[in-house]
């Protein structure tokens, strides 16, 4: 019940973390439409400021024309005055020429002034601010004989030429307040709709967010309370409405589901039941028909061996003393096994070298009329040197017993990942297939007078160690093979 709650929970967590994600990104969507439709109107808007500057600058430079042909209009035919104080009466005649050449246009402003020469201005005194930068473009105008820009702290922007004629040092200003593009307002209004549309977006989707994480939540509350009730009458709990159409469509099905899922428990738990106690009863009976076999075959021997025995000479009865003893130390042999099989195995891991490992375990086994051959990688790990020892000997043994003489016993150990692969491998015969999927199965043998443990024992140590032994049916003969988890050390 734990597990299918925590399915459950893990389910809807990542459908909200999909339905956030997709809100997100549209809500990014949105943003970035905003982000590019601002972008061209403020590329709009620079455009025409750039347009409106461009034209006003070609106003300036108009009208610093008009007055310069205006003034050679004026000074035409004039060998120019004789003294400085002349000047002083030209003031009237010289605002008739800034007049005429302005023509009566409102928003600008314009001069004539002589640089170094008192008055400072003959025309249109420059007040405080746009005085300075005047003076320095007027410097520039008549140092290379052209026209001038110029822009005064206020935001002013001007423009002063030169003036030739009989007076020195003379030049025609022009000036007017810094134009901007039409439309700066909208410009303004735009942008200040679409950042409340993003606004009101963004708040839009935190509460759809929200709404839907608050009614996921308590789903899944409703699932955690159950996720350890594990009696055999634990369901689903009933899930009440959320008021979400799409979420109450879930919450229906998985109403739906928990009463199909008690049913099934119920029915799922009677089989297991029976199940395990057939298993029971089944194993049981192999295990005490094996046991059976294995102790009524001695038992018979030595009856035989006793009658004979006593029927026959004191030498006869030596031989048949010898024999019974045998089978005596076979009995305890299967005892012994039996006792090995129950008996629960805990691994003590210690450093250990592969290569040596596996030579020594090569070089205990009796010789034999089959080649052996070691195949072993120089690794160093954590392992139960004496439990995979009893494993491989084990497998060392049956393969001397199945290879034919002239054949070749291969014991060989890679590392795949972080899992040691030790294999045994052999050119007999291989195993029936009739066999294969009883073959670790207790007192199934192969082998006339095997006792059938050897194989069932060395898989349980394989567990023990927290890996597995397995027969590899791809391969030629008979190949065994022993996982174990590596640790290198």
């Amino acid at each position: 019940m734990g597990n299918v709650s925590a399915v459950a929970r893990m389910g809807y967590s990542r459908g909200m973390r999909s339905l956030r994600s997709r809100l997100i990104l549209a809500w990014v969507l949105s943003l970035a439409a905003a982000l590019a439709v601002g972008g061209v109107l403020v590329q709009l808007y620079r455009l025409s400021s750039d347009a409106q500057s461009g034209l006003s600058a070609a106003v300036l430079e108009q009208r610093c024309a008009d007055i310069a042909d205006s003034y050679a209009y004026f000074v035409a035919g004039w060998a120019g005055p004789r003294q400085a104080g002349e000047l002083d009466g030209l003031g009237t005649e010289l605002r008739g020429v800034v007049g005429a050449a302005m023509g009566g246009r409102r928003g600008l402003e314009a001069g004539i002034w002589q640089a170094g020469a008192a008055p400072a201005a003959l025309v249109g005194t420059p007040d405080a601010v746009l005085g300075p930068p005047l003076v320095k473009a007027a410097a520039s105008a008549l140092r290379d004989d052209d026209m001038v820009r110029f822009s005064a702290a206020d935001g002013r922007e001007g423009i002063v030429c030169p003036l030739g004629g009989p007076v020195a040092e003379l030049v025609a200003w022009v000036a007017q307040r810094g134009a901007h593009a039409p439309g700066v307002r909208e410009l303004r209004i735009g942008m200040a709709t679409l950042l409340a549309l993003v606004l009101l977006s963004a708040a839009w989707l935190s509460v759809v967010l929200l709404a839907w994480q608050r009614r996921v939540r308590r789903i899944e509350l409703a699932l955690a309370g159950h996720a350890h009730a594990d009696s055999a009458d634990a369901t689903l709990p009933h899930l009440p409405a959320t008021g979400e159409r799409e979420l109450d469509r879930i919450v229906d099905a998985l109403n739906s589901a928990g009463a199909r899922l008690a049913a099934s428990r119920a029915r799922a738990e009677a089989l297991a039941a029976q199940v395990a106690a057939g298993e029971r009863l089944a194993a049981l009976g192999r295990v005490a028909a094996g046991v059976a076999h294995e102790i009524r075959n001695p038992i018979a021997a030595m009856r035989l061996r006793a009658e004979n025995a006593l029927a026959g000479d004191p030498a006869r009865r030596g031989a048949a003393l010898e024999a019974i003893l045998g089978q005596v130390a076979r009995l305890d042999r299967l005892s012994g096994e039996l006792l090995a099989m129950t008996q629960r195995r805990v691994p003590a891991p210690a450093p250990v070298a592969i290569d040596a490992l596996l030579r020594a375990c090569a070089e205990e086994q009796p010789p034999g009329s089959a080649a052996l051959v070691v195949d072993a990688p120089a690794l160093h790990g954590l392992l139960d040197a004496a439990m995979v020892r009893r494993v491989l000997d084990t497998l060392l043994e049956n393969a001397r017993q199945h290879t034919p003489p002239g054949g070749t016993i291969t014991l060989s150990a890679a590392l795949a990942d972080s899992t040691l692969r030790i294999t045994v491998a052999d050119t007999g015969p291989g195993v029936a297939e009739a066999l294969r999927p009883w073959l670790f199965e207790p007192f199934v043998t192969g082998r006339p007078g095997g006792t059938g443990l050897g194989l069932a024992i060395a898989r349980e140590l394989a567990v023990a160690m927290g890996g597995r032994l397995f027969l590899d049916g791809s391969a030629a003969g008979a190949t065994f093979v022993l996982e174990l988890p590596w640790h290198a050390c």
